[in-house]
This record gives C-alpha cells, structure tokens and sequence, in this order.
C-alpha cells in the first residue's frame, strides 16, 4: 500500500435518391426512340432544420459552510456509485480544480464535500466519466467506485492518454496509450485477505518508497483504498493502493501483496516516465 462523420438517411437525402432515378429513367426511354416522358417539376427543396438548442444546464445549489474536504484519508458517504466501474472504455478527458469547489451527488443535486487542487501536495486530475445537463461526473479519490457531480465552472480540462488495466486473475499490467498497447508485463498483485480494488480508480501522483525492496525508485499512489481497512496491519489502513517495484522477480504472477500492483523495475521507470496525474487504472477479475 503507499500511504501518503456518421451519415443518416435524411428526408432530403431520399427525395434527391428518387429525383435522380426519375431523370434517369426519362433518359433511358428517350435512348430508345421513344418520345422522352416530360420530366417531372424538381421537388421544393426541404425546409430548413430548425437548430438545435442545448438542453439547459442545471443550476448549483450554493454550497454551505463546513463541507468536509475529500483528501488522502477520508471520503464523505453519500456519493453515487460508479455505474460502469469494470468498464475497459479509456476515458480520455480529465479536468483539475482551478480551487476548492463543491461537489454534489447529482446534476443540480446536494453538494456533500469539496475537492480541491492538490491532494497530499499531488496536483489533482479527475478523470471525467459523464456528461449531463451541463454537469460533468468525475471519478472521485478516497472513494472506491463512486462518482461525484460538478457544474460547469471552477475547473479546467485535461486531455488523458493512457489507460492502465489490471487484470487480478491473470496477474497482468496493460499499458495503452490512445487506444494502442504500448506493453504488457507480469505483475504481484493482492492476496485474498488483501485484494487489489476492483472498478476504476486513477493516479493521484508518485510518492517516495524507502527501502530497496521498492527497487530505489517512487511508486505511483492511485485513487483507490483498501475495501477492508481491518484486514491490513494498523499502520496501513490509511494507505492508498499503489504501483510500485519490487525487488523479487518470483513475486510475479502470484496473489501476494497488500493489494498494491507490484511489478519488475523496468516497467515501473517506464510508466514514471510516461503515466501522468489522472491515468484511468481499471482493476478487473
């Protein structure tokens, strides 16, 4: 654990069609010495559509005083869950908090905590899950499978890349960038008691590791915590789940950790290399 151009069939699209068969028919007629049929009145052309209007945007209830802040410890309840948790969709926008604001469990629904730009000094970027009414639905940190609202304003959007799927049973890390895989390596992760969260979490940022059996180099802490505290020792139950190294190559392949993703040392100065804050890592069984 780390603590700290689709093109439809339209009404004018089909009177053009049968227009056109008319004129050619008049033609193949005429071909053969017969006194060419008179061609038809062109049809009127199709009314103009009538423009599209956005569908409103939900107003902010204004946030009272107090709310809890969601930082690397705690979570408030009352968040909605994460409908497609398991999905292996990339998701490919973020946004990051310009300042603390107020997240809600709906589209103009009740604000419970706020976020805000940094998270144990990780600048924070929250990949974006939905749209509706204006809204956008994040993936929210310190919060397994849950989903939090927030109106239009008060953040800026960030492009994401990459996608990084978990695979527990096959004990394997994929790296996609852009919808390519880019690679594929065996992996160490959760034991039984310990398991590695299912669903969709993110990288919140790297963080330091001591001792050489985090091979020397940072880990990345995810969104994610452990589903059960009491089944890890004391000093880890505020722990995040991580991808970090790990100094025995016999570890891979194998259910043996405390639910982070341990993988070689290689591997884990590539993806410090190239995995930013807001990477999607999507466990599933």
């Amino acid at each position: 654990m780390v603590r700290a151009l689709r093109v439809t069939r339209t009404r004018a699209g089909l009177i053009g069609l049968a227009a056109c068969v008319a004129a050619g028919a008049g033609f193949l007629s005429g071909a053969g010495g017969q006194r060419p049929a008179p061609r038809a009145a062109p049809a009127p052309p199709p009314s103009a559509a009538a423009p599209r209007v956005p569908a409103p945007t939900l107003s902010a209830a204004p946030a009272p005083p107090g709310l809890p802040v969601i930082d690397y410890w705690t979570a408030p309840r009352g968040f909605p869950a994460d409908p497609q948790a398991s999905s292996r969709t990339a998701l490919t926008e973020g946004l990051h908090p310009a300042r603390s604001i107020p997240v809600y469990d709906a589209p103009g629904g009740r604000p419970r905590a706020r976020l805000t730009p940094e998270i144990s000094g990780m600048p924070l970027v929250l990949p974006i899950a939905a749209r509706r009414a204006g809204w956008v639905a994040v993936l929210l940190p310190t919060a397994n499978r849950r989903i939090g609202w927030l109106p239009p304003k008060g953040w800026s959007s960030r492009p994401l890349r990459d996608h990084l799927i978990v695979q527990r049973r096959a004990h394997r890390l994929t790296w996609r960038r852009d919808g390519v895989r880019r690679a594929v390596w065996s992996v160490s992760t959760g034991t039984a008691a310990t398991p590695t969260p299912l669903g969709r979490g993110f990288v919140l940022g790297r963080t330091p590791t001591s001792g050489a059996i985090y091979g020397g180099l940072d880990a990345l802490a995810l969104s994610t915590v452990p589903d059960d505290r009491q089944s890890l020792p004391a000093g880890l139950r505020t722990a995040h789940t991580g991808i970090h190294a790990w100094y025995r190559s016999d570890a891979f392949g194998r259910s043996a950790s405390n639910g982070c993703v341990r993988l070689p040392r290689a591997a884990q100065r590539m993806l410090l290399k190239h995995i930013p804050h807001g990477t999607v890592v999507t466990v599933v069984d």
